[in-house]
C-alpha cells in the first residue's frame, strides 16, 4: 500500500517530471507547452504535450498503486491495441515505444515514486448522451458484447498480469495489520474484514467455474469512450482501472451508463442500477450476442462488493481527490456495503435471461 504525504505533493512540479520523462525518451524534439487536461476528479495527471512543430502527444503521470502493476497494465493494453481485430483495431490509444519496448519513465525521490507513459492522440467522435433511450441501450449492449468477445478471442496473446481479485483483497487485509491501516479504518475494521472474507469465499467458488480472465476496463462512464452516429464504439481512453479479470467487472459501470437517471459526474456508487429494468434490457441485448452464464450473473453481487472494497475503501484516498474520497468512503460503510444483501436479487436477472 502506497503512503504519500499529500501536503508534500503540493511542492512537486509534475510538469517538470513530464519534461524529464520526454528528455529520456527523445531529447531531439523540444517541448514548447505542457497543458494539464486532467479530469480533476482523481490523483492521476494527464497532460497535452506540444512540440515546436505544433504536433502533440498525451502524457499520463500516476503515483498510486505499484509501479509493477502500472507497467504490466500498460504493456497489456499496448499489446491489445495491436491485436484487437476489426472493428476495434483502432479503439485504444497506442503508447509510445522506445526501441522494441514500451516506454515508461519512473521518477523517484524522497517524496514520490511517479511513473509517466506517453500516448499517441486518439480520435474522438460523439459522446454518448447522459441518458440513453431504449434503442441506444440495446445498441450499446451489442457493442459491449462484441468488444468482450474480441477481448476473449485475443486473451491468450496478452502478457500475464499478477493483479487479481484475491491479491487486491489480501493487500487490503494486510493494510489493516499496519499502524496506518488500523488508524484509517479504526471505526470499520471489523466490517472490512467480514466483507473481505465473504468475498474471498465466494471468489473460490467462482474460480473453479471455468470463467476465463479477459482484459476489462471497469470504468465505463460516458467520459471515457466515444461512439459513431450509429452508436458503434469508436474510441476508449482512461485506463486507470484496467485489469485482467472476469468480464463481469465491467457490468456495474455499464449499469450506470444505462440507468434511469443517466450517467453523471456526481460520485455515488449505489447498487440500485444493477436492479433496474433498463439494465435488464441491456443484459438481454448483450446476452443475445454473447451469452452469459448463471454463475456470472450470480457473481455480479461479488463484483460490486469487490468494487466498493477495492476502489473505494482500499484505494479511494489515493485515486480520488480528497473532496470525493471522504464522502465515498463514508457512504461505503453507511450505504453501499449494507445494501448488497438487501437489494441485489440475482433471481430477477436470471429469470429475465431465462437462466
Amino acid at each position: 500500500m502506497l503512503n504519500i504525504d499529500e501536503n508534500l505533493l503540493r511542492f512537486i512540479d509534475f510538469t517538470a517530471i513530464v519534461r524529464e520523462a520526454w528528455q529520456a525518451y527523445d531529447d531531439t524534439r523540444t517541448i514548447i507547452r505542457i497543458v494539464d487536461i486532467s479530469a480533476k476528479v482523481s490523483t492521476n495527471h494527464v497532460y497535452r504535450v506540444t512540440f515546436e512543430d505544433n504536433s502533440f502527444i498525451i502524457a499520463k503521470l500516476s503515483y498510486y498503486g505499484q509501479f509493477e502493476h502500472f507497467e504490466q497494465d500498460h504493456t497489456i493494453i499496448d499489446v491489445m491495441s495491436n491485436n484487437l481485430p476489426a472493428p476495434f483495431e483502432n479503439l485504444l490509444a497506442r503508447s509510445l515505444m522506445k526501441g522494441n519496448k514500451l516506454f515508461i519513465y519512473r521518477y523517484q525521490n524522497d517524496i514520490i515514486d511517479a511513473w509517466v507513459v506517453f500516448y499517441r492522440p486518439i480520435q474522438i467522435k460523439k459522446r454518448a448522451p447522459r441518458r440513453l433511450d431504449d434503442e441506444q441501450i440495446e445498441k450499446f449492449a451489442e457493442q459491449l458484447a462484441l468488444f468482450h468477445k474480441a477481448c476473449f478471442n485475443i486473451r491468450k496473446t496478452l502478457p500475464k498480469s499478477s493483479k487479481s481479485f484475491k491479491t487486491d483483497i489480501l493487500t487490503l487485509l494486510d493494510y489493516l495489520e499496519t499502524d496506518d491501516g488500523r488508524y484509517e479504518h479504526r471505526m470499520h475494521e471489523k466490517v472490512i474484514r467480514e466483507q473481505c472474507n465473504l468475498l474471498l469465499q465466494q471468489f473460490e467458488i467462482f474460480r473453479y467455474s471455468g470463467i476465463e480472465r479477459i482484459p476489462v476496463f471497469v470504468d465505463w462512464n460516458i467520459g471515457n469512450f466515444s461512439i459513431t452516429s450509429s452508436f458503434r464504439l469508436f474510441s476508449r481512453w482512461d485506463y486507470d482501472w484496467f485489469r485482467m479479470s472476469t468480464r463481469m467487472m465491467d457490468f456495474y459501470f455499464l449499469s450506470r451508463v444505462v440507468s434511469n437517471v443517466g450517467d453523471r459526474t456526481a460520485f455515488s456508487y449505489y447498487i440500485g442500477p444493477l436492479m433496474e429494468d433498463r439494465f435488464i434490457r441491456f443484459l438481454k441485448a448483450y446476452h443475445a450476442v454473447y451469452p452469459l452464464t448463471s454463475m456470472e450473473i450470480v457473481f455480479l453481487k461479488e463484483v460490486y462488493r469487490f468494487f466498493i472494497l477495492n476502489y473505494v475503501v482500499k484505494d479511494g484516498r489515493y485515486f480520488f481527490h480528497e473532496m470525493f474520497a471522504g464522502k465515498l468512503q463514508r457512504e461505503a460503510f453507511e450505504i453501499y456495503l449494507p445494501s448488497i444483501e438487501k437489494e441485489f436479487k440475482a433471481d430477477k436477472l436470471l429469470k429475465a435471461l431465462n437462466l
